[in-house]
């Protein structure tokens, strides 16, 4: 592996046996070998019985997270970019401006505006110090405002406004500009136009300004803003955008027209897309079960759930498979459509899912009481007995605790 002259040695067990790629998400299999997800699932979906590494027949063909090797490949994948990074010229560096710099290039921000904001941005990310300075500065935000307010701008700079908010977001005392109708608007037209990288701080930057009942509403009800944050969940997009963006639906999405709105925009098959994404990371499967909870509150959400057995399946499958989070998630759907709303199509396709092994599985575990609780709720509208249950449960099989 080499990238400009600089060469580096990828350690063999991080390689997938099949692709020989470095795994992306390790899984294992009951037979212990670890393989890429999505190359293993290649295998099994052609009617592969067999561990490709050892041959030996499988006794169950479900696999769980390898998450001490993923964090151990994340460590090596920071510490290679951190290498090329250093490797780089010193002469593509930008060189910091000085506070006294700063406030000069401030007072002429109305003259070649887009050199002097490049500048600036570079001036909050180099220290907290200056991003301290800025947010005290007399005028200055005041005059960042401003920019947001006009939507007619250059996309450009529009960026570096953008990037300059999302640095300064903790800073800021007084958001409330930022819900003007203008301000909103200028979002949206990054969303719909900018870059990955600005999209994702326009993101962060709504989220940041959704503080209460009424900033959450004004942002949901501007005209084309939720539509476009729905977009930013395609599996085509930047896997950083769709995260930013279910953290964001997930601060905004408490009234329950909100609610309305976003399953009226296919948010759900959106949702149902993410689930079902071999190489998707923990925290979004984590967010996006967040967001089907909070959607399935209302009848709505729950009909749609219900209704698309591939996707119910796809939530049943999570329980025990992914994190204690992504588990107190789908339960939490589970228990809602299947016992708190007593829905019987619903319940059987749990059935059909074998949820019922896991909700036996939990009620032993150290899940959270609330989760047990939950799960012994579910456990007695179906009046399972727990071994007939079980029987089904391969109590041989190799199992890599997830959590």
């Amino acid at each position: 592996m080499g990238r400009d002259g600089l060469y580096i040695t990828v350690p063999s067990f991080f390689r997938c046996p099949i692709s020989l790629d470095v795994m992306k998400s390790p899984v294992s299999l009951c037979t212990g070998v670890t393989y890429d997800r999505a190359s293993i699932q290649r295998w099994l979906d052609s009617g592969n019985n067999t561990c490709p590494a050892t041959m030996q027949i499988l006794q169950s063909k479900e696999f769980v997270p390898n998450r001490n090797l993923q964090r151990i490949i994340q460590i090596w994948s920071e510490s290679v970019a951190r290498r090329q990074l250093d490797a780089e010229p010193v002469a593509n560096s930008i060189v910091v401006p000085s506070q006294d710099q700063v406030k000069v290039l401030v007072k002429q921000l109305d003259n070649n505006c887009f050199s002097f904001l490049t500048k600036i941005v570079c001036f909050a990310r180099d220290s907290e110090e200056n991003r301290e300075f800025l947010a005290r500065m007399d005028g200055f935000l005041n005059a960042v405002f401003d920019f947001m307010r006009n939507a007619e701008s250059d996309i450009k700079l529009i960026e570096q406004v953008v990037k300059i908010l999302d640095l300064l977001q903790s800073k800021i005392l007084d958001k409330k500009p930022l819900l003007e109708s203008d301000c909103l608007s200028t979002i949206l037209l990054v969303l719909q136009r900018g870059s990955s990288d600005s999209q994702i701080q326009s993101v962060r930057l709504l989220e940041s300004i959704a503080v209460d009942r009424e900033s959450k509403l004004k942002i949901a009800e501007k005209e084309g803003l939720l539509l476009e944050l729905v977009k930013s969940l395609s599996k085509e997009k930047d896997p950083r955008l769709t995260e930013a963006t279910l953290s964001c639906l997930i601060a905004i999405t408490m009234a329950k027209r909100v609610k309305t709105k976003l399953i009226q925009s296919r948010t759900i098959p959106e949702l149902k897309n993410l689930l079902s994404e071999p190489n998707v990371t923990v925290s979004v499967i984590e967010k996006s079960l967040k967001l089907l909870e909070t959607l399935s509150s209302c009848k709505e959400g729950r009909a749609e759930i219900w209704h698309d057995s591939i996707l119910f399946e796809l939530i049943v499958q999570k329980v025990l498979k992914v994190s204690s989070k992504a588990t107190e998630h789908a339960v939490t759907i589970l228990w809602s459509v299947c016992y708190l709303f007593r829905d019987e199509k619903a319940q059987d396709a749990v059935v059909s899912s074998n949820g019922m092994t896991k909700f036996l599985l939990l009620i032993q575990s150290n899940c959270s009481p609330a989760v047990r609780q939950m799960s012994a709720d579910l456990l007695k509208i179906f009046r399972v007995n727990s071994k007939s249950c079980l029987l089904s449960y391969d109590t041989k099989t190799t199992h890599i605790m997830p959590f």
